[in-house]
């Protein structure tokens, strides 16, 4: 499985510009300058330890060749691919004090990338068949979000909304502030008509509520796969229903067959686990 050029290159040398900022704010690499000679030259090996999705393989690549434009790649993985231990997923050529500075600048945005990937993958994966999607959140890091979110489509997830703006999604607060879930609706539409609009419910009485409004899409806060089925036969046809709120792996199956379109996943985001990469000069 292989994703094409969906990333966001604007914001990926953001964050690749950060964070070599990040590890040469006090000065160049000491232990390199002190232990490597200048012109020295190696071939370097990026390589999985654990199985899993790769993801960010491009980035960490630019990562290096920000620095120094003269390191070379030999061979590059794409980025969706299987992870493989043991078998390479970057190997680059270039000065070998270069290749060491950029090495955990590199691996921490590969290895993070990756570990989302590779969650958003066993996902993806619990729920095959049963036509539903895994959908991220906007729980994610500061700074991070574009490449969070290229990273869970690099594991066969699917994107919420980006930031505030783009979308629309009324959630509980929101309904007690306007008053009803009714009342948030129709302000909503009148604010916004031609944004995309999603509405929380916490009770199929809200639903209810949420569907005479026309309501196109629903989220299903904190339901039982129970109530998420029961809200599937209420439902007219055309509206999308998305069960959220605590999911976990070995529930994930039995909330898809409900008939919902989306599992919300925070957690893809804001708790996967890195995949554990390693960099090696031969």
């Amino acid at each position: 499985m292989t994703i094409d050029g969906s990333i966001d290159w604007d914001d990926a040398n953001r964050v690749i510009q950060l964070a070599l900022e990040e590890d040469l704010r006090y000065g160049l690499d000491a232990t390199t300058l002190a232990t490597v000679p200048e012109k020295a030259v190696a071939t370097a090996e990026i390589t999985p330890r654990a199985a899993g999705v790769l993801c960010g393989v491009s980035v960490a690549r630019t990562a290096f060749q920000r620095y120094l434009p003269e390191i070379e790649v030999v061979s590059e993985a794409s980025d969706g691919d299987k992870a493989v231990p043991g078998e390479p997923a970057l190997v680059l050529t270039g000065p070998t004090r270069g290749l060491l500075t950029v090495e955990r600048t590199a691996l921490n945005l590969i290895c993070h990338l990756s570990g989302i990937a590779t969650q958003t993958a066993r996902w993806v994966s619990a729920i095959e068949g049963t036509g539903a999607a895994v959908r991220d959140s906007r729980k994610t890091l500061p700074g991070l979000r574009l490449l969070q979110k290229y990273a869970v489509r690099a594991g066969g997830g699917v994107n919420h909304r980006m930031g505030l703006g783009d979308a629309i999604l009324i959630k509980d607060n929101h309904v007690a502030a306007a008053g009803s879930v009714g009342a948030a609706i129709r302000a909503a539409r009148a604010h916004a008509p031609d944004l995309l609009m999603e509405v929380e419910v916490d009770s199929l009485d809200q639903l209810d509520e949420a569907l005479a409004e026309g309501a196109e899409l629903v989220l299903l806060d904190n339901f039982t796969p129970e109530q998420c089925a029961q809200a599937v036969r209420r439902r007219p046809d055309g509206v999308k229903l998305e069960a959220s709120g605590g999911l976990t792996l070995d529930v994930a199956r039995r909330y898809a067959e409900t008939g919902v379109d989306y599992l919300a996943v925070g957690g893809l985001t804001h708790s996967s686990p890195s995949l554990d990469l390693g960099l090696d000069l031969r």
